[in-house]
């Protein structure tokens, strides 16, 4: 017999001579395309369909395990970029900032919104249409300008954020993480559009950090967790509320606190299995169309009957 016909090389790299075989589709694989397995070696190709029917481990709440915190970097990441632009550029928060309505006369000063415009007056804020202002103000914060409260106030939100996000976020995941904190912010906006003055303006990331603070709750008595050390990080949580309500805006607080809250109820008591992840999403819908539908109807009410568009 021909000694070239016992030759056998690797299905991967036919000019490789080996002599030994995967475990589970027998095909002579070379020392650069053994992967090592419990019994012998397999492929690169049995390896990737193994690990299709792997199941991922999951979070309690359905999300997808993960040990680094991205989203909550880049959100510290994104509101100091912002506070940066901001302090170059000051005029950013008087366009971006949370604001329901209010009147700009030819002397550039602010006064009480009218639904008949003075002459050479214009209306500015969300009854005019700028509705993106519900979430952008919770990415902007009081400048070092304004006060001595100015530089404190998004040193004291980030600090706060980077704590919470490095606990919250691996217990929720990434995606469902991302959702809560919006939610929370458009939240504690729609309080301050609801019971604060129109035409008092308002910044800051304390709505979504307070609706983090809520889901840290919800969610450690969810996993059984210690609860000492949770109460005690809530007691300080609503003697921020109390100690800012003077300085800050306490419905924005309030408003991400219950917004939270009641999105971490949903995520985390919603029942496991295929029916999940559809009735997580479906109250949160429900969730985001109560606070969009209440704002709509305040902002009817300052535009004298009409939606701004």
């Amino acid at each position: 017999m021909d000694s070239e016909s016992t030759v056998t090389t690797c299905y991967r790299h036919p000019r490789v001579e080996c002599y030994v075989r995967c475990t589970r589709c027998d095909r002579h694989i070379c020392p650069d395309c053994m992967r090592e397995a419990a019994v012998g070696h397999h492929c690169p190709e049995c390896v990737k369909e193994g690990a299709k029917s792997v199941r991922r481990a999951r979070t309690i709440v359905g999300g997808r395990i993960s040990a680094t915190p991205v989203v909550t970097y880049v959100l510290v990441a994104l509101n100091l970029l912002v506070y940066a632009a901001e302090v170059v550029r000051p005029e950013i928060v008087d366009r971006f900032e949370m604001l329901g309505a209010r009147l700009v006369g030819p002397d550039g000063l602010h006064y009480v919104y009218e639904s008949g415009l003075p002459a050479g007056f214009h209306a500015e804020g969300l009854v005019t249409g700028e509705w993106e202002r519900l979430l952008t103000g919770a990415f902007l914060h009081l400048q070092p300008t304004e006060g001595t409260f100015g530089l404190l106030h998004i040193v004291m939100n980030m600090a706060a954020l980077w704590q919470l996000g490095r606990v919250v976020e691996p217990m929720l995941g990434r995606a469902r993480y991302l959702v809560l904190y919006l939610l929370a912010s458009l939240g504690g906006s729609v309080l301050v559009l609801l019971l604060d003055d129109p035409g008092q303006a308002t910044v800051g990331a304390s709505g979504g950090i307070f609706g983090l603070g809520a889901a840290y709750y919800v969610l450690a008595r969810r996993v059984g967790a210690d609860m000492g050390q949770v109460n005690r990080f809530m007691a300080l949580l609503l003697v921020w509320l109390l100690l800012s309500a003077g300085l800050t805006s306490w419905q924005a607080h309030v408003g991400g606190l219950l917004t939270g809250g009641a999105a971490a109820l949903a995520l985390a008591h919603a029942p496991r299995g295929r029916w999940q992840l559809p009735v997580q999403a479906a109250v949160l819908l429900v969730l985001l169309m109560v606070a969009v539908g209440a704002a709509v109807a305040r902002v009817s009410e300052l535009a004298g009957g009409g939606v701004p568009l």
